[in-house]
Parts: structure tokens; sequence; C-alpha cells
């Protein structure tokens, strides 16, 4: 799995999300969402929701993901 992959599956079930992910091993992955889903919503709240977006490739194609889950009035969008 690839950054572009995990990128279109975040954007699909995140509709209207603005996604960046990074990787160098395509199993290491850095992402920075933004999406209106965020508000009112928690850290933990918002990562489960990104989590979800990817089920069970979470663990085992992709090892680890740090992000940063922002709302648009956070990310000054």
């Amino acid at each position: 799995m690839n950054a572009q992959e995990v990128q279109s599956l975040i954007e699909l079930g995140l509709p209207g999300a603005h996604v960046r992910v990074a990787s160098d091993d395509d199993t290491h992955f850095e992402a920075v969402i933004v999406a209106p889903q965020f508000a009112g919503k928690r850290m933990i709240q918002r990562h489960q929701l990104v989590y979800a977006t990817l089920g069970p490739r979470m663990g085992r194609e992709i090892h680890a993901l740090s992000m940063q889950a922002l709302t648009p009035e956070e990310a000054g969008a």
C-alpha cells in the first residue's frame, strides 16, 4: 500500500476532507487531515474516524500512521 492509496481511502471515508499522506517505506505513514467531521471531537475521536476509513489495513499493510487531524478552522482554511 502506498501513500496515494492511503490518501484515497481517507478521502473516500471522510468526504470533503483535505488529505496529504507521505511515506518513505510504504508501511509507515504521516498524514495531515483537515476535515469538517472533526468539529466538536476530541483528538482520540478524530483518530478513530481516520482509522475507521482504513479498516483492517491498520496493523497489516499500514504498520504505523502518524497524523495531524484538524478542523478547517484549526487549519486556518
